[in-house]
């Protein structure tokens, strides 16, 4: 493509941006204003369901939703004795778990549910108050079905590779443990503060060999943060 044909793009593109703001019209911004389609994970959800009818999950069982950090957790090493059911999805967006919500959480009647998310969002450009409006409309959902039973959101966690995203990360946190502060059901819990060093950066020990997975020792941390919870009185219920 010729250096005219590149200016004249160039100018059209900028043309049509200045009148899309002149007329009060929403001008997209690259992938943070994106929306991906749910759809992408139907065979995913449509294999937990197939899951379900070969050997039906528990009830009142702690309900465990999310993206990979999810999905890679060998829950039942972590929390023995406990029942518990993993519906992580990896590579999956907050918005992905409203979607499905109905099918991988509503259905299951858990005591407690708990989400990881929020950190594929963020890296595919989403702002933290977008996260923080997605998780709202996550607790909307699960409420309908489920008006009684708590919530957990697991803190977006640092990670090696997604460091130089931590503010954003950090501002999503403060929001989402702000929300959870107005409401009993909803708990906010930091696995993130426990994965960072003296240094105040991620301890590479806890981390796979991808610097964005946790391993085995990442993980046990996490459970042993988190199981307090697990096995006290959920709120809501008391």
């Amino acid at each position: 493509m010729s250096s005219n044909r590149v200016a004249r793009r160039a100018f059209r593109l900028t043309l049509a941006g200045l009148v899309a703001l002149t007329a009060g019209l929403p001008v997209r911004q690259g992938r943070a204003q994106d929306r991906p389609d749910p759809a992408r994970w139907e065979k995913e959800i449509a294999a937990f369901e197939r899951q379900d009818r070969a050997k039906p999950p528990p009830k009142d069982a702690v309900l465990f939703v999310g993206s990979s950090s999810i999905r890679m957790w060998d829950l039942p090493r972590s929390f023995p004795g406990l029942k518990v059911i993993n519906r992580g999805f990896g590579g999956s967006q907050l918005a992905d778990s409203v979607h499905f919500a109905p099918r991988i959480v509503i259905k299951y009647e858990p005591r407690m549910v708990v989400l990881y998310a929020g950190d594929n969002d963020i890296a595919a450009g989403k702002t933290p108050e977008q996260v923080a409006a997605d998780f709202r409309d996550f607790v909307k959902v699960v409420r309908k079905g489920l008006p009684k039973t708590p919530i957990v959101f697991l803190s977006i966690k640092p990670s090696p590779r997604r460091w130089h995203l931590i503010d954003k990360m950090r501002q999503a946190n403060a929001l989402i443990e702000a929300d959870c502060k107005q409401d009993r059901r909803l708990l906010y819990v930091d696995v993130a503060r426990p994965l960072l060093g003296r240094d105040g950066k991620p301890r590479p020990g806890l981390f796979a060999g991808d610097g964005l997975h946790l391993n085995a020792k990442g993980y046990a941390l996490w459970a042993s943060v988190l199981e307090p919870y697990l096995k006290g009185a959920p709120p809501g219920r008391r």
